[in-house]
């Protein structure tokens, strides 16, 4: 169950994050709950491997780097999900960095209210 509800919290950040900000769009509900589901995934199998793999660039930056390879992650998404279209890197980052922030304080508030 509580994997549903950060799902559709996912979800409705998506769609919101879509109408707000500049070069990311979203076709509608659907979409953005097969975004947050294939983030989930991406987050899951390939993130790991890229953090591993960028291993120095990220302690060189001191962790600075793993914004970039959220960034890719967004962009991976929007190339594999059809109705999700983002306009570049730059707009691939805004969003990856709004969406995590959002989600961690929204999740946040989910974990204090099952304890």
């Amino acid at each position: 169950m509580k994997f549903i509800i950060r799902l559709l919290v996912t979800t409705l950040i998506v769609v919101l994050l879509a109408n707000i900000l500049p070069g990311v769009a979203v076709d509608g509900f659907t979409t953005g709950l097969w975004v947050a589901v294939v983030l989930g995934l991406l987050n899951m199998f390939l993130k790991p491997l890229l953090v591993f793999l960028t291993l120095p660039a990220t302690l060189i930056t001191l962790g600075l780097f793993l914004f970039v390879i959220n960034a890719v992650i967004i962009l991976l998404a929007s190339y594999f999900v059809n109705g999700f279209h983002v306009n570049g890197f730059w707009a691939a980052l805004l969003f990856s960095i709004v969406l995590t922030f959002v989600q961690s304080i929204l999740n946040g508030f989910l974990d204090k209210k099952e304890a």
